[in-house]
């Protein structure tokens, strides 16, 4: 009988001490931790305008290759510069083998939701450009294009593509989605 109130008299919790400990050290790692795991939408955005900007990047090379097939690759934009997009016949218009920097060719192209996306042509001072981003309200181009500090927020999320110039290639990218 005795060795059994032993094992009873041995046995003991946790201190009042120990528990705060664990519940402190939870809290520091909850604070800490916890925001990165939480805030994924900057994160997505950016991984979708990359996609976006890699889908120009692909449409680029396939209408340069069509365009190359054709024997039109050297011919500046221009009446009938074009290659056929589909079976339909859909034509895209090219300048020096790559597409132009015209919306609505871009929207045949990569064939996305307007409800989503929008697909414009604009200027950034000195160049016409390519912008596809997120419905709503349109990109502060020219200060994001040439690095200077631009305000964070969805209307600076793009991908941009600068038509070929000659004997020259695209210039495809992106600007990363930051969410104040």
């Amino acid at each position: 009988m005795k060795s059994s109130m032993n094992v009873k008299a041995n046995q003991q919790g946790f201190t009042l001490i120990e528990l705060v400990v664990v519940i402190v050290l939870l809290g520091i790692l909850a604070v800490t931790a916890a925001p990165r795991f939480i805030n994924l939408q900057d994160d997505a955005r950016t991984a979708t305008i990359d996609g976006v900007r890699a889908a120009m990047n692909s449409a680029s090379a396939l209408i340069h290759s069509k365009s190359l097939i054709a024997g039109n690759n050297n011919e500046a934009a221009g009446v009938g510069v074009e290659v056929i997009i589909d079976a339909v016949g859909t034509a895209a218009n090219i300048n020096f083998g790559y597409p132009t920097d015209v919306a609505a060719d871009w929207t045949n192209l990569l064939n996305l939701n307007g409800d989503d996306f929008t697909i414009v042509t604009l200027s950034d001072g000195s160049d016409d450009v390519i912008v596809i981003h997120p419905a709503g309200a349109a990109p502060t181009l020219a200060a994001a294009l040439t690095g200077a500090t631009v305000p964070t927020g969805t209307a600076n999320c793009f991908a941009y593509y600068y038509p070929a110039e000659v004997n020259g290639v695209p210039v495809t990218g992106s600007v990363d989605c930051q969410v104040p």
